[in-house]
């Protein structure tokens, strides 16, 4: 009969094991509200996976989750915001602060505990980060226009990267410590994709993961652009100002290449709808298009947009009747990855022949430039 009762208690285990339970509690969302859990989809944008209701306080989310992959919980509240966590077999844990979002809780399994842990030892630095950025708010949500306001965003800027660095630092020394965890392949794909992590330091991380977790979304997503990074290099070797091919879908849904795109003089272009500077330069650069387009100008728009819906009002609205393409996947776009973009507005001036011959020009330089390529007065 004992041995019969530890089978059971064994074969339950394991059952658990095999699903996710998330227990959630919070004080200040009320009853009723729809409790969301979301994850990404294979375009990185959010994907809802299940909801909940809050009652008593409490919501709960169960499933079976094949591999561990990052996910979000939000409210249907006005001001609510998203907590992340690790999505996992097992029991997890969450205690969600509607008023500050830092100070919610996360426990129950050991990625979380881990992911937990690494918060709690940076929570200086987010909160630093935080203090900067409510501080300047204003003279950050707009394209600097006096010498006072230029040195203050220098200032700021400095002030970021400073943070920045000292993250850097802890996360590195965090993924050492922590090797082959699912919390170090976040990590990883977070400083790899900001450019804090060479192609090097992140192939070394990845070979010494185990096989299940090389087949987590995060860690082939950043295989996926060291094979690219790889790739290219070998092409830059190959011709250096050639402008590498690329293709990637329209605001339609077409696969378009640049090589269909090419005209006299091409300008591929890097934008998205939330970058400030890019719609402002906007006019600019349409009053150009409708004037040498029918002299030999293209223009590819390659945009860092995240969601489709702005992408395209922001064309629509802007009146931008170029071609237009991308992967909506934000600064993991591999065109500017490829490219090696890392501000926007960013442009390449091609030849006729796909030569690079400049690069982020504007305005009147713009304009004189494709005016002589062309051969236009």
């Amino acid at each position: 009969m004992k041995k019969l009762v530890l089978f059971v208690t064994a074969v339950i285990l394991v059952s658990c094991n095999n699903k996710y339970k998330v227990e959630g509690t919070t004080k200040d969302v009320k009853n009723g509200t729809k409790a969301i859990l979301l994850t990404s989809n294979e375009m990185g944008g959010p994907q809802p996976l299940d909801t909940s209701i809050v009652t008593d306080g409490k919501f709960s989310f169960e499933g079976k989750a094949e591999l561990p992959e990052i996910a979000f919980v939000t409210f249907e509240t006005e001001n609510g915001g998203s907590l992340p966590f690790i999505l996992e077999n097992g029991t997890i844990t969450l205690d969600y602060d509607n008023k500050n979002i830092q100070n919610s809780k996360i426990s129950g399994t050991d990625n979380n505990d881990l992911y937990a842990k690494y918060n709690l030892e940076n929570k200086d630095i987010f909160a630093k980060a935080k203090k900067i950025n409510d501080e300047n708010i204003a003279i950050l949500s707009k394209k600097p226009e006096t010498e006072e306001e230029k040195a203050k965003v220098k200032v700021v800027m400095e002030q970021f990267r400073a943070l920045q660095e000292e993250m850097n630092v802890k996360s590195k020394n965090f993924i050492k410590a922590n090797p082959n965890t699912f919390v170090s392949v976040l990590l990883t794909e977070n400083l790899f994709f900001k450019g804090l992590l060479t192609d090097k330091e992140t192939d070394k991380i990845i070979s010494q993961l185990d096989d299940n977790l090389k087949k987590t979304k995060s860690a082939l997503s950043i295989i996926k652009m060291l094979n690219l990074n790889k790739q290219t290099e070998k092409n830059q070797k190959q011709d250096s100002k050639k402008a590498l091919e690329f293709s990637a879908k329209s605001p339609e849904g077409k696969e378009i290449s640049l090589k269909e795109s090419m005209g006299k003089v091409t300008i591929i272009d890097f934008w998205a709808s939330w970058c400030g500077p890019c719609r402002k330069e906007n006019p600019n650069v349409v009053a150009l298009y409708n004037e040498l387009h029918s002299k030999g100008l293209n223009i590819i728009g390659v945009s860092l947009d995240e969601d489709a819906s702005k992408w395209k009002e922001a064309i629509a609205k802007d009146k931008l009747t170029w071609t237009h393409v991308s992967n909506l996947k934000g600064w993991k776009d591999p065109i500017a990855q490829m490219y090696n973009v890392d501000q926007i507005p960013s442009t390449f001036i091609l030849d006729e022949k796909g030569t690079i011959v400049a690069k982020d020009l504007r305005g009147e330089e713009l304009k004189a430039k494709v005016k002589a390529l062309l051969g236009v007065k």
